[in-house]
C-alpha cells in the first residue's frame, strides 16, 4: 500500500498498477464528493475490477470508444458511464496510460453528509442503502458523465477525490464472481467487499435480457 497521509489524495502511482493490485486496496478508502449544495463522504466497501483489452466484461474489450476514451487515459481519472437508459456509475482509471483498466466503486457507507444523500435518494429505507449498489452510490453523491474524466488524485477541494483510509483487516476482505457479468468474464472473481458490512450490495449472477416478441 503507498503510504500517504489522511487527507491527501491518493497519489497518481497508486493507480499506475495492475488493476488486481488497485481494486481491493480501494477498500476503505474514502470518495469525497463536493458540490454546491455541500460535501459527502464515503468509505468504500465494496469494488470491481474491469481488465480492459482481456476482460470480456469491460467496456474497452474491443478497444477505445468515444464511450470509453477516459479508461485509456492517464490513472487516477473518474470514468463514469450511463446504463440502462437511468443510471451513472463511477470507476477509478487504473494502469499505465494506453492500456484501459477500471474499478467499479460498488457500494460504501456515508460518514459525512448522509442528509444531503437522503435527498437525493429519497426512496433508501435506511442509511446502509443509500450507497448500496453502483447506480445508488452515484445518486447519492450526484455523479454523472459531467464528472467523467475528474482527476481523482487532484488537491482536496476538487470536486471528487479519493482519499486513504482505514484498511480493513485481510480476514475480512473477500471476493468472488462480479454482479451481473456474463458471457467470458463472468466467472472472474474480481468483486471484492469487507465482509459483514451491512452496506455491501448482494450479489446477482447474470441473468439475460429477453426479447419482446
Amino acid at each position: 500500500m503507498i503510504e500517504t497521509s489522511d487527507r491527501t489524495p491518493l497519489p497518481r502511482e497508486f493507480f499506475d498498477r495492475p488493476v488486481l493490485e488497485v481494486a481491493p486496496q480501494l477498500l476503505g478508502c474514502t470518495l469525497v464528493r463536493r458540490s454546491a449544495e455541500g460535501t459527502i463522504e464515503l468509505r468504500i466497501t465494496e469494488v470491481e475490477a474491469y481488465a480492459g483489452e482481456v476482460d470480456p466484461g469491460s467496456h474497452a474489450y474491443r478497444g477505445r470508444t468515444a464511450r470509453n476514451e477516459v479508461m485509456f487515459g492517464p490513472p487516477g481519472h473518474a470514468y463514469v458511464y450511463f446504463t440502462y437508459g437511468m443510471w451513472h456509475c463511477l470507476n477509478a482509471v487504473c494502469g499505465p496510460e494506453g492500456r484501459a483498466s477500471g474499478v467499479l466503486l460498488r457500494a460504501g457507507e456515508i460518514q459525512v453528509g448522509a442528509d444531503l444523500a437522503r435527498k437525493r435518494r429519497f426512496s433508501a429505507r435506511h442509511d446502509r442503502e443509500l450507497a448500496k449498489g453502483p447506480a445508488r452510490l452515484a445518486t447519492a453523491l450526484d455523479v454523472d458523465r459531467a464528472l467523467n474524466g475528474t482527476d481523482l488524485c487532484a488537491d482536496e477541494a476538487a470536486p471528487l477525490v479519493l482519499l486513504p483510509g482505514p484498511a480493513p483487516r485481510a480476514e475480512l476482505v473477500r471476493n468472488g464472481p462480479r454482479t451481473g457479468v456474463g458471457g467470458g468474464g463472468a466467472h472472474q472473481p474480481w468483486r471484492y467487499w469487507i465482509d459483514g458490512d451491512s452496506t455491501v450490495s448482494p450479489y446477482r449472477p447474470h441473468a439475460p435480457r429477453r426479447r419482446s416478441t
